[in-house]
């Protein structure tokens, strides 16, 4: 079981949040947190894994030059902005 001190102003808020009844209980909002918390730990864990992928490939030189890249993105706006007009 696990005990923590949330201070005033985290407490006041789980106690709003049940007494308006979003949630059941306490437990129920501190666990609907540490599941975001998960979650968002989880997209910074593939964000990082595929940082890591790119800096790999910059390594090895798997890359494109900034300009054909930025004038192929160019192109496929202007080509999506020109159909939806």
């Amino acid at each position: 079981m696990i005990s923590a001190d949330l201070g005033q102003q985290l407490e006041s808020f789980v106690v709003k949040m049940v007494e308006s009844g979003r949630y059941n209980s306490k437990s129920e909002v501190l666990r609907e947190g540490v599941r975001l918390v998960q979650d968002r730990e989880a997209r910074l864990a593939a964000l990082d894994a595929t940082i890591a992928r790119g800096i790999a490939d910059a390594d090895v030189g798997r890359t494109k030059p900034a300009d054909e890249v930025f004038d192929r993105l160019e192109g496929k706006y202007r080509a999506m902005a020109t159909k939806s007009a």
